[in-house]
């Protein structure tokens, strides 16, 4: 009959879409025996597994949703390498409070200085606490918003990147932008405008950005948004790869010697 009750309560578990507690069953069950464990505490551990299993693969679906061409983690930022960046200030951003409070990160700086990795950073620790992220380059972004005209889906792809309560958007200035363009990424823009976060890169300054995008107005409207409510990081310094390209030269001359 134990056999029998043990086989049912197995089917139940999965029936239910428990798995987490259908593959912990045996393992608790024995470890109840053993410890003359209580209904109470047996059923709690097998709850409390299912939990964990369920919040591990939200957030393994979130980051998948995101779409991170690699993942980065806040701790991998060289503090020492960019001393420019203020670490009191990215630590207070990892509380994710901006995500809340609907308001931008500005990332600024030269290729390879470690932009695109805090937005990775403070990307996936959104997902990690539950918030829904899209990350994407600017020159992605516009060219889905520019292949749905041909199929009149524009408004839902629009909402793509409205919807999330995170968007990031990687790589601004590092190719011109079409009038088009411009007007698209505006779009986006506006309609997050204090309904959601941005974190945003860009390798030019804000005087720069009317060259980029072809229109000093359109460029203008873009910053009043984006800066409103915004942490904004001017970031100088080396860059990582050249550095890691310099000492692997230099490992290969000593070889060499």
């Amino acid at each position: 009959m134990a056999i029998e009750s043990y086989e049912n309560l197995l089917m139940g578990l999965k029936k239910l879409r428990l798995p987490a507690m259908a593959e912990m069953l045996d393992s608790y069950a024995k470890q109840a025996v053993s410890n003359n464990m209580s209904y109470v505490d047996f059923l709690s551990g097998l709850i409390s597994e299912e939990l964990k299993s369920k919040e591990r693969k939200g957030v393994e679906s979130r980051i998948r949703s995101a779409r991170f061409p690699v993942l980065k983690s806040l701790s991998d930022f060289d503090y020492g390498f960019q001393p420019s960046v203020n670490r009191k200030k990215l630590e207070e951003l990892s509380s994710l409070r901006f995500i809340d409070n609907k308001e931008n990160v500005l990332l600024l700086g030269p290729p390879g200085v470690g932009k695109t990795l805090m937005g990775i950073g403070l990307g996936v620790k959104a997902c990690e606490a539950g918030y829904k992220v899209l990350f994407t380059t600017l020159n992605e972004m516009l060219s889905v918003m520019t292949s749905s005209l041909a199929d009149n889906s524009f408004t839902s792809k629009c909402r793509t990147f409205v919807c999330p309560s995170l968007l990031i958007i990687d790589e601004v200035g590092y190719l011109p932008v079409s009038k088009e363009g411009a007007n698209f990424l505006f779009q986006v823009v506006a309609k997050r405008y204090e309904t959601g976060s941005i974190i945003l890169t860009s390798n030019k300054s804000f005087a720069d950005w009317g060259e980029v995008l072809g229109d000093s107005v359109v460029a203008s409207a873009l910053w009043n948004r984006l800066l409103h409510h915004s942490t904004v990081f001017n970031i100088k310094g080396e860059s990582y790869r050249l550095r890691e390209k310099k000492a692997e030269l230099v490992r290969e001359e000593r070889k060499v010697g």
